[in-house]
């Protein structure tokens, strides 16, 4: 039966407006709404990650002029796109494991507010070191991915975290688009007050470091991390257990669908990061257009970001509501795969700027709905290690953009539309792996469930009999009751037992 949606509960635990689920997670998604907890940290969590990619790629927007004055070669542009990805690989996996034990109303603040100055301090670069070393220290502010993901787990129904994942993502990556079309204007803006073309692309940058620096303080003052609270008074009041580190590490580490998302993640998200850092440039040398136009039309690949990777997640949620977690996964195959061929074909449509941007915004809605689809599965990894799956997730996803953007954009001598065609390639092998995703409780893409074996079986199975008598797996016995909603709606599969009412023991 459904939850009355004017519905305030109370049960000893806060109070909220509009039904929650045996978590205290929403069990509605509005895009529009800042009610707290939910939406103001679904609010929070997009914008900061909006944050981190304008300040990843704002650069990239301005490479031409940046080239020039700076007298950066074909090798030093590659080296610094390599850098903004790979300095996040480390961070993220970093920040997994930190917003597990701290929350992350604190994993965000921290990440884009000791980011802010790098992003100052690019504008003052003189040497292509100092420029790379910028780029590698912004690239950390991408580590907000994995809080925004974990925090959006945290407040949402797992019948709903498919599509709050990915609008959260998908909002935040649009920055990449709108920083290729906005710091081209902001740019042209400065230089047209009477400074000088090599003075006003570095004032440009203060633009995005000023709105991390505002977000820093807003995030801290309005938002919290759970539910229930902050996680440092849940901790105190008794009502959350601390997570021990080496049972988290290895309830996320063991797990070989940990492995398989991150390789995959590498060829979706990584993809579309490495188009990020190159389609800018691209559209400026192959089609020999002004920067501001080269800009907006690159923008077009990360604008789609507003629906694209939304609409993922809302696939994927679509799919398990019939079929389960078996239909999370054909579509995240499907979908990726679609991604690749439309990679090679951009490649192959070089001579024609009409076709390439018809390709490029198929491409586009392709590659970021599977990024939307990976977040709809990596919350049922492990609930024991949500936020330190979705960091090595999130840190796959850098090394593929990190390895694509090496290996065919900078060390081979390639032309950059063969460069898209084998990247396509790779990714195509890549995602095949999905084919080894399987959950003893719900299946695989060919295969079906274990007989008998439960969701409290496999989230259990990450505690130790000592361990879950002391309370600390009552988490996830409440996670495992809501997770039979991925056994989709075949006959059998509907759930009549009770929400579970375990609390954690302060002893």
């Amino acid at each position: 039966m459904e939850s009355d949606p004017t519905k305030i509960v109370d049960d000893g635990a806060p109070k909220f407006k509009g039904p929650v689920d045996s978590e205290h997670k929403s069990e509605r998604f509005r895009i529009w709404s800042f009610q707290r907890p939910h939406h103001m940290a679904f609010q929070f969590s997009w914008l900061a990650f909006f944050a981190a990619f304008v300040s990843t790629f704002a650069p990239a927007a301005l490479l031409p002029v940046i080239r020039d004055n700076l007298d950066l070669t074909k090798v030093d542009l590659g080296n610094a796109g390599i850098a903004a990805v790979v300095g996040a690989i480390a961070a993220r996996v970093a920040m997994g494991n930190f917003v597990d034990v701290y929350g992350p109303r604190f994993g965000i603040s921290i990440c884009i507010g000791l980011t802010a100055p790098a992003v100052y301090c690019i504008g003052m670069s003189t040497s292509a070191i100092g420029f790379i070393l910028s780029r590698l220290f912004i690239g950390f502010s991408l580590a907000t991915f994995v809080a925004c993901q974990f925090w959006c787990t945290s407040m949402f129904n797992t019948k709903l975290v498919g599509t709050a994942n990915a609008f959260a993502a998908g909002w935040g990556n649009m920055g990449g688009g709108f920083t290729s079309f906005i710091m081209p204007l902001i740019f042209d803006g400065i230089a047209a007050s009477g400074v000088a073309v090599f003075h006003a692309w570095r004032w440009a940058f203060f633009v995005p470091a000023s709105f991390q620096v505002l977000l820093t303080i807003l995030t801290m003052v309005m938002a919290q991390d759970m539910p229930d609270g902050n996680m440092a008074d849940l901790y105190s009041h008794g009502a959350l257990k601390k997570p021990g580190g080496a049972s988290v590490w290895k309830a996320a580490v063991f797990n070989y669908r940990t492995w398989v998302m991150a390789i995959t993640y590498g060829y979706g998200f990584g993809v579309e990061l490495t188009v990020d850092n190159v389609i800018s440039q691209y559209m400026f040398d192959q089609f020999h257009l002004p920067l501001s136009i080269a800009g907006m039309l690159g923008s077009v690949f990360g604008m789609m970001n507003l629906f694209s990777r939304p609409s993922g997640g809302m696939i994927s949620d679509y799919a398990a509501k019939r079929f389960g977690m078996r239909g999370r996964l054909w579509v995240m195959w499907v979908i990726q795969s679609l991604s690749a061929v439309f990679c090679i074909l951009l490649g192959l449509v070089s001579n024609s700027l009409g076709a390439t941007m018809a390709i490029l915004i198929i491409f586009s809605i392709f590659c970021q709905q599977s990024c939307g689809l990976s977040f709809g599965i990596v919350p049922f990894v492990s609930k024991r290690s949500t936020g330190l799956v979705s960091g090595f997730v999130g840190a796959g996803g850098n090394a593929g953009g990190a390895v694509t953007q090496a290996i065919f954009f900078t060390y081979l001598s390639m032309p950059t539309d063969k460069a898209f065609v084998w990247m396509g390639v790779m990714s195509l092998g890549m995602t095949a792996l999905y084919l080894t995703m399987y959950f003893p409780m719900w299946g695989g893409l060919f295969v079906g469930p274990k007989v008998g074996v439960t969701e409290e079986d496999y989230y259990l199975a990450e505690y130790t009999p000592e361990e879950i008598s002391k309370g600390m797996a009552s988490a996830s016995v409440k996670f495992a009751y809501e997770s039979r909603s991925q056994r989709g709606t075949k006959p059998g599969a509907t759930v009549e037992a009770a929400a579970p009412k375990i609390v954690a023991s302060s002893a």
